[in-house]
């Protein structure tokens, strides 16, 4: 299942630092930088002729403090800072931001910001209503690290839960409950309950699929990194 890739601004006074950035999200599945700044000014700019759907931002501009300007780019933003303060960091998060990283961090950490925010925006992106359920499984992937395998429940064995999410990685699209079942030689009903568990915990997407009796099957489509 195709999707467009999320397009990202990067906005940081240094021009090293705003390409090594842009590398960082060029190492993200999912992800495409679509333009880089480097005042807010410039952003503005940029988000204006090309609109971003997230905006990575640093707090220290030459023409005033990104924090303060989240308002106003019209979209999801995170920031990738130095600012320790936690004035800044309460400013940040109140104007909107939804991550804050703090500069230096090794790349593996903004490569999983973002992965966590693919699996935010996906489970949103169907344009249906949500329940509380909906919501919180939204926000709960947007915080969770893209790591491997989530910790597994009481009774769950690791080596079946990593081999589930390795089918579900390799897979070009969504798979039923049975094909994952045969792909890693489990019975149906162990399937369904560790992709029940993944689904709660926002690593998978879950969607219905018609087949020619017209009666619908459950879907599990990977969230995280495929890398």
């Amino acid at each position: 299942m195709s999707r467009p890739p999320i397009r990202v601004l990067v906005v940081d006074d240094d021009f090293r630092v705003v390409q090594l950035h842009a590398s960082y999200v060029g190492q993200a599945e999912g992800f495409e930088v679509v333009a880089v700044a480097r005042t807010i000014a410039e952003a503005l700019e940029q988000a204006e002729r090309t609109p971003p759907d997230l905006v990575l931002l640093d707090e220290y501009l030459p023409d005033g403090s990104g924090s303060a300007a989240i308002g106003r780019f019209g979209a999801a933003v995170m920031m990738v800072s130095a600012a320790e303060d936690p004035t800044v960091v309460r400013r940040a998060i109140a104007a909107g931001a939804l991550n804050y990283v703090l500069k230096p961090f090794p790349p593996g950490v903004l490569v999983e910001r973002l992965a966590a925010f693919r699996r935010f925006w996906q489970v949103l992106e169907s344009g249906a209503e949500l329940d509380q359920t909906g919501v919180d499984r939204a926000l709960q992937a947007l915080r969770t690290a893209d790591t491997p395998v989530a910790r597994s429940p009481k009774g769950r064995s690791p080596v079946t839960s990593e081999a589930i999410v390795e089918v579900l990685r390799a897979a070009e699209d969504a798979l039923t409950a049975v094909e994952v079942a045969d792909a890693t030689g489990v019975s149906r009903a162990t399937a369904q309950r560790y992709l029940s568990d993944l689904a709660r915990d926002g690593r998978v997407q879950l969607t219905l699929r018609y087949g020619s009796t017209g009666r619908p099957e459950h879907c599990f489509e990977w969230l995280g990194s495929r890398a």
